[in-house]
C-alpha cells in the first residue's frame, strides 16, 4: 500500500528516468538532443576559392546567447530560428521555433548558409543566405520568455551574404542598429588571381519615426571596404563609432551610399637606382675620390679645377660630371689627382684641418657611394661588440639558453602570411591605429563581455594570449586580460582542427575537430596532494589538465560554442551537451 505523497514521488522519478532516456543521457556529464534536421549548406562549383571556403564552409552554424547564456540557437534547412534551452543542470528543452524564414522565397542559384546575429538583449539580426536582411525584436529572451519575434526592417540588399556583427544602440532619442555584412564577389579587376574579392558591407538602420507614429525602420546609411581576404577578425563598435578588422590583406573604403570614396594619391614610385658615378672614402685628414671617366682618357683631356672650397670634374667638350660646394675646406695646394688604368680619375684632397668625418663630399650630390675603409669597419665592429655575439647564448649567465629554431618541430612554426589588426573611424572612414600583428597567429574570437566588443586571441610564441578592444582608449586601444599557457603549441599540432573557443570566464578553452573529437584545456589549478618536478626538484602547486570527449556520431561538426559550465557541439543530426564546470 502506497500513500499518495510516495505515488507522486514514484511516478516523478519515472517520469525523469524516461526523459533521461529519450534524450540519451550520457554518463560523465554529457546529453545530446537529436534534433534530425539537415542544416549544412554545401558550396556550389562556382564557390571554389579558398576565401570561400573560409567565409562559408567553415562557417559556426551554432549561435550563443551571450545575454542568457543557456541558450543557443541555430537556422535549420527549413529556415526555423530555433532554441534550445537547458532546462535542468542535465537536461534540455525542446527545440522551439521563433522565427521562421519564407525558404521558397528565398531560393537562389548562390544561396549560402542562414546567419545570425543576437544584436542586443532585445534584438537579432538575420540572413536568409539569398540577399535578404531581416532586424527582429526579441522582447526578453531566456528561460521564461516563449513570445515570437517579430519582424521590423525586411529588405533585400542584394547579392547574398552572411553577418559578421552587429550592435543595437539609442542617440539623441533615435534606436539605430548597425549591421556588417561578409560578400565575396566577381571582381573585373582581379585579372592574376582567383577573380573574386571580398567586400564587407557597413549597414545603419534607423526608427525615422516621429514621436507618436508607428515606429518604422529604413537603411540610413552604406558603406563598402573591399579586400583580398576574409578577415580573421570583424566588429563594430558598441555605439557604432567605428570598425576593428584582423586580415591578411588590407581593406579599403570604396563606396559610402553608393558614391565611390576619393582615394588617397599614391605615393610616387622611387626612382630605380643608377650605378654611382664615383666612390670616396675618407680618414681624419683626406678624402680620396674616384670617378669613372671615358676609357683611353688622357691628361689633356681631364677637366679638372680645385678651389679651397669648390671642385670641377669633367672632359673637355662636355658638361661637368661632378661640380659643387665641398662640405668642408680642403688645401689645394697639397692636394692631387691622377689617371687610373686609362678609365678613372683618382682624386686625393688634404682636408684644411682634422676634423669631424664629411657626412658627403659634394653639397646635394647623391650620385656617389661611400666606401668605408678597413680601419673604419674594423673600429665599428669593434664598437659594436657588446650587442652582438657569435654564440647562441648571448647571456651565459642566464641558466635557460635561448630557443634555437632549428630544433623546433613542425607544430612551432608560424604561418608565413602576416597580418594587421586596424581600427577605423565612422567618420573619416581612415584607419586611425594599424598594429602590424607580424606571426601572431590568429586563434579565434569570443564574447567575453556582451556590452564590449568581443575578444580576439591570438598565438604568442607558445602561449594564447586574450585581447579585449578598448576604443574608447586611443592610447592603449588593446588590452590583454586573459592567457592559455601552451594553448597555441597544442593547437598547432591539430591537424584537422576546425572551431576554436573559449569560456567567457577564462576557466578552459576548447578546440574540435572535423569529426567526433572535442578537446578541453583548463586553466591551471590548486593540487590537493604533493607534487615535485623531478628535474627542477620544486613542488609544483598547480596542475592544468586536458580532457578529451569523443561523441556518438559520425557526421561532422558544423557550430561549437561555450559558456562558463557547458560546451555546445552541434552535428547535422545532434546537439551535444558537455558539462565542463560546476557553479
Amino acid at each position: 500500500v502506497f500513500s499518495t505523497t510516495s505515488l507522486i514521488q514514484i511516478i516523478k522519478q519515472l517520469v525523469w528516468a524516461k526523459n533521461q532516456e529519450s534524450m540519451k543521457c550520457v554518463p560523465n556529464r554529457r546529453i545530446h538532443y537529436n534534433i534530425g534536421l539537415d542544416t549544412e549548406v554545401k558550396l556550389k562549383d562556382t564557390q571554389y576559392t579558398l576565401e570561400h571556403m573560409r567565409a562559408f564552409g567553415m562557417y559556426n552554424y551554432l549561435h550563443l546567447d551571450p545575454w542568457y547564456e543557456d541558450s543557443v540557437y541555430f537556422v535549420d534547412c527549413k529556415g526555423r530560428v530555433l532554441n534550445l534551452t537547458v532546462t535542468l543542470d542535465t537536461a534540455l528543452g525542446k527545440p522551439r521555433e521563433v522565427y521562421r524564414v519564407d525558404v521558397e522565397s528565398s531560393q537562389c542559384e548562390d544561396r549560402l548558409c542562414a546567419s545570425l546575429s543576437l544584436t542586443s538583449a532585445t534584438w537579432a539580426a538575420l540572413s536568409d543566405g539569398s540577399g535578404r536582411l531581416y532586424l527582429l525584436r526579441t522582447g526578453k529572451r531566456g528561460d521564461s520568455s516563449h513570445m515570437k519575434w517579430e519582424p521590423l526592417f525586411n529588405e533585400d540588399l542584394g547579392e547574398p551574404f552572411t553577418i559578421l556583427h552587429s550592435v543595437s544602440h539609442v542617440q539623441a532619442g533615435v534606436h539605430s542598429m548597425e549591421v556588417l555584412l561578409l560578400r565575396v564577389q566577381k571582381d573585373p579587376e582581379e585579372t592574376k588571381g582567383s577573380g573574386y574579392s571580398v567586400s564587407l558591407e557597413w549597414i545603419t538602420v534607423a526608427n525615422t519615426a516621429g514621436q507618436g507614429q508607428e515606429k518604422k525602420y529604413e537603411v540610413k546609411k552604406r558603406r563598402v571596404l573591399r579586400g583580398k581576404s576574409v578577415p580573421h577578425y570583424a566588429a563594430l563598435e558598441p555605439k557604432g563609432k567605428g570598425l576593428m578588422l584582423a586580415s591578411e590583406k588590407p581593406f579599403v573604403f570604396t563606396h559610402v551610399d553608393g558614391r565611390p570614396v576619393e582615394q588617397p594619391e599614391p605615393e610616387p614610385m622611387e626612382v630605380e637606382k643608377t650605378d654611382p658615378i664615383y666612390f670616396w672614402q675618407q680618414t681624419t685628414e683626406d678624402v680620396t675620390l674616384c670617378v669613372r671617366m671615358p676609357e683611353g682618357i688622357t691628361k689633356e683631356g681631364v677637366q679638372f679645377r680645385l678651389t679651397a672650397d669648390n671642385m670641377t670634374i669633367g672632359v673637355q667638350g662636355f658638361p661637368p660630371l661632378l661640380e659643387g660646394q665641398l662640405f668642408a675646406s680642403v688645401d689645394p695646394e697639397a692636394s692631387a689627382w691622377i689617371i687610373k688604368n686609362d678609365k678613372s680619375l683618382e682624386v686625393t684632397l688634404q682636408k684644411r684641418g682634422e676634423g669631424p668625418m664629411w657626412p658627403e663630399l659634394v653639397m646635394g650630390d647623391k650620385r656617389g657611394e661611400y666606401v668605408m675603409s678597413d680601419e673604419q669597419a674594423a673600429l665599428i665592429h669593434e664598437r659594436l661588440t657588446h650587442l652582438t655575439s657569435e654564440d647562441l647564448n648571448g647571456n651565459p649567465d642566464r641558466d635557460k639558453p635561448p630557443c634555437n629554431s632549428q630544433e623546433l618541430e613542425d607544430c612551432d612554426g608560424f604561418p608565413e602570411d602576416s597580418f594587421s589588426l586596424t581600427h577605423f573611424d565612422e567618420q573619416s572612414l581612415k584607419p586611425t591605429q594599424v598594429v602590424n600583428l607580424g606571426s601572431h597567429q590568429y586563434l579565434f574570437t569570443v564574447d567575453a563581455n556582451p556590452s564590449e566588443m568581443p575578444c580576439l586571441c591570438l598565438r604568442h610564441d607558445v602561449d594564447a594570449l586574450v585581447w579585449q578592444p578598448r576604443p574608447d582608449q586611443p592610447g592603449n586601444m588593446w588590452e590583454h586580460i586573459a592567457t592559455f599557457n601552451a594553448l597555441g603549441y597544442v593547437q598547432a599540432s591539430k591537424r584537422d582542427k576546425k572551431f576554436a573557443t573559449c569560456a567567457p570566464n577564462f576557466s578552459y578553452a576548447s578546440l574540435c575537430e572535423c569529426l567526433r573529437r572535442a578537446f578541453i584545456y583548463r586553466q591551471p589549478s590548486p593540487v590537493e596532494t604533493v607534487l615535485f618536478n623531478r628535474k627542477q626538484g620544486r613542488q609544483v602547486g598547480q596542475v592544468a589538465k586536458q580532457q578529451v570527449a569523443s561523441l556518438d556520431s559520425d557526421k561532422p561538426i558544423l557550430g561549437f560554442r561555450a559558456t562558463n559550465e557547458r560546451l555546445y557541439i552541434l552535428t547535422s543530426s545532434n546537439l551535444f551537451v558537455l558539462k565542463v564546470n560546476n557553479n
